[in-house]
């Protein structure tokens, strides 16, 4: 046993020295040259002074396309086509959230049928919105970004569209084996192993083009949204195959599904994220973030500290205290990048409140780079034992989690989607309105989702911990805060509805059109 664990901890410390490698090979290449003018790059025309605002929807479009826009046509399909697919998977994976939810209030409800079980239901939905709509609309964005960094045409575009089929059929595959009660029960591991080769294959077809795009740039340096996506590709195959290899069992099982689980948090889903803000946050601004230094020592303080966090979902649990410790230990160094982003990214927007009331893609990025800070420091916190005693098996976890794959993944991608896609169609959003309105359902949905959770669930840990108190008294008393996670799930699914309906609004209405700026052609400024 201390062998399989001590091997699975070695293999961390390895994709760590792995990306201490690439640090030296940053510095070795002057990647490293600390200079704020790098911050720049992502403008045209030229460095220094303030840039014109970048925002379609709030600013009108530029008069000049930036390479590697995205003006070809294969391009602009492929990504309107990750992102749609990933936004069916939202509204899809929504509606299992809610079925779950209700289940809460109403055990009984749909209680016959095997496929709607809460189990089920509840299994369902975590994967189709972390594989389908997390990750596909995060490729989507990488695909319109890296090119846009680089300076250059995406390439391999062909190997992306195998990727987009064997990837969707993966993520469809594996819902229908869960429903029908197929799974390696695993959490976020639960889509079985056979469907797992479709994913793996589908992973790597995506990250082909965007190896290949990143060799053929034509600018010296890697912005800092460049360093964290080109590093989650590198991270997430590795996480995927080790996570799924057949070969182990018991506590070692358990200890390498939670160094996964935690890890595509943090080593996937973390750099789509903080990437996406890091690179639309000064855009729309006009202006370059705070510190650039700060922003590359986020990003290898990330790489270097966040790979063995997530043993402290085991606290207590039979592995050895050693495993555990090292892994509360690197939750807390996780205090650095964090502050290094928040530093960078919310003085920012902070000081340019203008835009942050004119911009509605600027609102959405903004609150999930807020709420970035929030989950990373409620984690940190939660991996100590003396909080991890209290909230450990309660629903104080389930609102944390949403708190950082939903409240700041979700939202930025949200607002990157906002962003984009009017520079790609050559239109701006037909119903601004309901992407206000899309804001808010989100944004007071999710509030009154965690408030609720994060309330009850503290709640229902002492209660369990209090051993004069009848253990189904702690489950009685979440019951009122269980009815506002139900609540605020229903407007988040609301939002999710609305934001799919102005996406194909927005898609149908280029269609009707040939603009400038979907033909290739430069795009005039919006009146």
């Amino acid at each position: 046993m201390s062998l399989t664990i001590g091997s699975m901890m070695a293999l961390s410390f390895v994709v760590s020295l792995i990306a201490l490698a690439f640090l030296i090979w940053a510095v070795a290449s002057r990647q490293f040259r600390m200079n704020q003018e790098d911050a720049e790059l992502i403008f045209p025309g030229g460095e220094g002074g303030d840039h014109q605002p970048d925002d379609p929807t709030s600013f009108g479009f530029q008069e000049k396309a930036e390479p590697g826009e995205g003006t070809d046509t294969r391009h602009r399909k492929l990504i309107f086509a990750l992102i749609g697919f990933g936004t069916f998977w939202l509204v899809f994976g929504s509606m299992f959230g809610v079925i779950a939810s209700l289940k809460f209030n109403i055990p009984d409800w749909l209680s016959g049928s095997a496929p709607l079980t809460f189990g089920r239901v509840r299994t369902v939905h975590l994967n189709t919105v972390i594989y389908g709509w997390l990750s596909l609309t995060g490729i989507g964005v990488a695909m319109f970004l890296i090119p846009r960094i680089f300076k250059t045409h995406l390439r391999g575009v062909n190997f992306a569209w195998v990727g987009l089929v064997l990837w969707n059929i993966g993520v469809a595959a594996g819902a229908w084996a869960i429903a029908t009660g197929w799974t390696d029960g695993m959490e976020w591991l639960e889509i079985p192993r056979p469907i797992d080769i479709i994913l793996a294959a589908g992973g790597a077809c995506f990250a082909i083009p965007l190896v290949m795009t990143a060799l053929k740039r034509n600018v010296h340096h890697i912005y800092v949204t460049g360093w964290y996506y080109l590093a989650a590709l590198v991270w997430f195959p590795v996480l995927f195959v080790l996570g799924n290899l057949p070969m182990h069992s018991g506590v070692q099982q358990a200890t390498v599904n939670w160094w996964f689980a935690h890890n595509v948090l943090g080593l996937w889903l973390t750099p789509i994220g903080v990437g996406a803000a890091y690179y639309i946050l000064p855009k729309i601004i006009g202006k370059p973030i705070y510190s650039y230094r700060l922003s590359l020592l986020g990003f290898w303080a990330l790489a270097l500290f966040y790979s063995q966090v997530g043993m402290h979902h085991i606290i207590g649990g039979p592995v050895p205290t050693w495993v555990v410790t090292l892994s509360v230990v690197q939750s807390v160094m996780m205090f650095v990048p964090v502050i290094a982003v928040a530093v960078n990214q919310h003085v920012l927007w902070a000081t340019n409140l203008w835009a942050f009331k004119q911009s509605l893609p600027l609102r959405f990025v903004a609150f999930g780079a807020v709420m970035y800070t929030l989950a990373s420091f409620q984690g940190s916190l939660e991996a100590v034992r003396a909080v991890n005693t209290v909230t450990h098996f309660t629903h104080y976890t389930v609102g944390h989690a949403h708190l950082g794959a939903y409240a700041f993944v979700s939202l930025v991608l949200f607002g990157t989607v906002y962003y984009l896609m009017p520079i790609l169609t050559g239109r701006l959003w037909p119903a601004p309105r309901l992407i206000s309105l899309h804001f808010w359902l989100v944004a007071i949905g999710f509030g009154i989702y965690f408030v609720s959770l994060t309330i009850g669930g503290w709640l229902q840990g002492l209660a369990m911990l209090d051993a004069s108190r009848d253990w189904l008294e702690s489950m009685q008393l979440t019951q009122p805060y269980l009815q506002g996670r139900t609540l605020g799930g229903t407007l988040m699914t609301i939002g999710h509805i609305i934001f799919a309906i102005n996406l194909v609004s927005l898609l149908f209405a280029s269609r009707r059109e040939e603009t400038p700026a979907a033909t290739g052609a430069p795009a005039t400024t919006a009146g």
